[in-house]
C-alpha cells in the first residue's frame, strides 16, 4: 500500500523564493530592532528559519540580490519580472515568492503587478524587524507568503504582499508605519483577505488591470525612462521643476495639497512646459482619495487617480516607454 504521507508530500506544490535582501535578511546586535544592516542573510538561511514549510510546499531558492531596498533599481525590476516569466513557464513551478526590504516593497509590487506574464501566484514579504532581533517578524511573514503563493486560491489574482496575517494587493498596498510590524495597509480599499494558520481568506478583489491583462512586458523593457518627483508646499520654489527637466527627467509627479493642488507661481511654471513631451502626473500628499478634474490647472497634465506618488512615478516610467501623449497616459492612470 502506498504510504500516505509519501504521497502527500509528494503532491505539494513547488514555490520558488527570489531573495533581494532587505530586513528580512538584515543582522545587527542581538535582541535590537534598530541600527541593523540589511541583506547580510542568504536565501539558504532565510528558509532554513521558517519552521513547518516542509508541510506546505516544496521550496526552491534563487538569490536575485542582497541589498538594503532603497538601493533597487530599474535594473533588478526588470531582472524580477524575466526571471518570473521564464521560470512561469515551466509545469514544475507553482508559485513565487519574493522577499525584499520593506521601504520600497510597494513600489516593487506595483511593478511587477504591471509586468510579470502570469496568473501564477506572486506574493511579496519581508519583516521590519532583522532576524537577530526579540521576536523577529520574518520566519511568520515568509511562512504566510509560501502559503499564500501554494494556495489554488491566489492563482489569477495578481501580485499580492503578504505581511502580518494580511493579504493586500499590488496596486493598492502601502507602508504606513517606520516600525509597527503591521506596517501595510490598502487605506481606503481595506485589504484583499487574511491569512490564518496558513489559510488564506479573501474577501475583495482589485478591479483595475493587472498581469496577463497588461500591455507591459518585460522582455521588451531595457530599461526605464527616469521620472522625478517634486513635492509642493507653501512658498516652495517651482524652480525645482526646471532643475528636473533639464537634469534628464522625462517626466514629473508633483505631489500636491489636497487633491493635486498647488500654487499659482506652481501652476504658472508647469504651464510653460507644455508641447515639450514632459508629461506632468498631478498627485495629493494627503494620502487618500482621488485627483479630480480641475481647469484652474494647465499643462501636459495627468491626473493621478487615487495612486500615491511613488506608484505614480513607477506607472509613468512604464508609460513612458509607450508614448509620452498625455492623453494614452491618461488611459494608462485610469485603468492600472
Amino acid at each position: 500500500m502506498p504510504n500516505a504521507d509519501v504521497d502527500s508530500h509528494a503532491a505539494l506544490p513547488t514555490i520558488v523564493v527570489l531573495a533581494t535582501g532587505g530586513t528580512i535578511a538584515g543582522s545587527g546586535s542581538q535582541g535590537r530592532a534598530t541600527n541593523y544592516r540589511p541583506g547580510q542573510i542568504g536565501i539558504e538561511d532565510l528558509v532554513g528559519c521558517v519552521p513547518g514549510i516542509d508541510a506546505v510546499a516544496h521550496v526552491r531558492g534563487m538569490q536575485i540580490c542582497n541589498v538594503n531596498s532603497d538601493d533597487i533599481t530599474d535594473t533588478h525590476w526588470i531582472a524580477l519580472a524575466r526571471t518570473i516569466d521564464e521560470l512561469a513557464a515551466r509545469t514544475d513551478i507553482d508559485g513565487f515568492v519574493v522577499t525584499h526590504g520593506t521601504d520600497t516593497m510597494d513600489e516593487t509590487a506595483y511593478f511587477l503587478n504591471l509586468t510579470v506574464k502570469t496568473d501564477k501566484p506572486v506574493v511579496l514579504t519581508g519583516s521590519m524587524r532583522p532576524a537577530t532581533a526579540t521576536s523577529a517578524d520574518g520566519p511568520m511573514n515568509l511562512f504566510q507568503a509560501l502559503s499564500l503563493a501554494a494556495s489554488p486560491d491566489a492563482r489569477g489574482r495578481g501580485v499580492m504582499v503578504a505581511f502580518s496575517d494580511a493579504i493586500f494587493g499590488g496596486r493598492d498596498v502601502r507602508k504606513v508605519s517606520t516600525f509597527q510590524t503591521d506596517a501595510f495597509s490598502e487605506n481606503d480599499f481595506g485589504c484583499m483577505g487574511y491569512l490564518i494558520d496558513g489559510q488564506p481568506h479573501f474577501f475583495n478583489v482589485s478591479t483595475k488591470l493587472h498581469t496577463l491583462g497588461t500591455e507591459f512586458d518585460a522582455s521588451e523593457i531595457d530599461g526605464l525612462p527616469r521620472v522625478d518627483a517634486v513635492y509642493f508646499t507653501v512658498d516652495a520654489d517651482p524652480g525645482v521643476i526646471d532643475y528636473c527637466v533639464e537634469s534628464g527627467a522625462r517626466g514629473i509627479i508633483v505631489v500636491g495639497a489636497g487633491s493635486g493642488g498647488y500654487s499659482t507661481p506652481w501652476n504658472d511654471r508647469i504651464s510653460a512646459f507644455a508641447g515639450r513631451g514632459i508629461p506632468i502626473v498631478r498627485c495629493s500628499r494627503v494620502g487618500a482619495g482621488l485627483i479630480t478634474h480641475d481647469d484652474f490647472y494647465r499643462g501636459d497634465l495627468v491626473r493621478g487617480c487615487d495612486l500615491p506618488p511613488q506608484k505614480a512615478a513607477v506607472l509613468l516610467r512604464l508609460a513612458l516607454t509607450k508614448t509620452s501623449d498625455t492623453a494614452l497616459i491618461q488611459r494608462m492612470f485610469d485603468v492600472y
